[in-house]
């Protein structure tokens, strides 16, 4: 089994570590396949409950492996048929009922950033810095980036980083949006978050993440009927029915 990354497993929660930092986390071959197989592996679990995503070494992911590719001797069917590999397993967590959390400890450069955006929510370092880098290796967008990145930031951030050199800090990627909390210790706070989901109504966040990420891309009418047909779903659960039961007792207490 590869070890490009990690998956640790306790109870409910699972973390996924990429784990290739002497290249600072970049996706070679084996890692975007290793990448898409724990995608499938964990959407299909129903004893998964949250994900937290995190990185070993001092960068989070340099996005995909530019030496490989320089080095490989494949041709450009080839990187398509990669960046396929990944966008399999982006495209089935963005798309999952299981909310995600990362914890991003320091560069995110190219398709680093699709990869990170594919968690629900982002927790940075101080020292992290955010990056495109594209453009300077004469390649386009890839990993998710033209869609994910302009549904962070809005298409203008987005394409300021796109088509010029610019580096943002922590600081202003949490004005911009791009991450959630900005803390010392990200990884402890992506994992608090994510056990928070796990002692609340997990099905109910699960359900909302997908609500949220599948529906900018549908008819307005879909998503009506998907949130329709899923509150009444979450509605007959054993735990909506003591929660809105222990609402209601509380509402009448305070009227009385």
């Amino acid at each position: 089994m590869s070890d490009t990354i990690l998956l640790q497993r306790d109870g409910a929660l699972a973390r996924l570590t990429f784990n290739r930092p002497a290249s600072l986390n970049a996706m070679d071959f084996e890692m975007g396949t290793r990448w898409r197989d724990l995608a499938h592996e964990l959407t299909s679990d129903d004893t998964v409950g949250a994900i937290v995503l995190d990185a070993a070494g001092p960068a989070f992911c340099a996005g995909g492996d530019v030496v490989q590719m320089a080095t490989s001797g494949g041709s450009g069917d080839t990187i398509t048929e990669m960046a396929g590999v990944i966008h399999d397993g982006i495209r089935t967590f963005v798309e999952s009922s299981i909310p995600i959390a990362a914890s991003v400890q320091g560069a995110v450069a190219g398709g680093g950033l699709g990869l990170m955006l594919t968690a629900d929510y982002i927790v940075a370092s101080p020292r992290a810095v955010f990056v495109s880098k594209y453009a300077n290796i004469g390649l386009t967008p890839d990993l998710g980036v033209s869609t994910l990145l302009p549904a962070a930031v809005g298409q203008r951030r987005a394409l300021q980083l796109l088509l010029t050199d610019t580096t943002i800090d922590a600081p202003t990627a949490l004005e911009w949006g791009l991450v959630a909390e900005v803390v010392d210790q990200p990884g402890e706070r992506a994992e608090q978050i994510a056990r928070a989901w796990l002692d609340g109504a997990t099905g109910v966040f699960g359900q909302a993440k997908r609500l949220v990420r599948t529906g900018a891309h549908r008819p307005f009418a879909d998503n009506l009927d998907d949130e329709a047909r899923t509150i009444g779903a979450a509605f007959d659960t054993a735990d909506s029915k003591a929660r809105v039961a222990a609402f209601a007792a509380a509402s009448r207490s305070r009227r009385s």
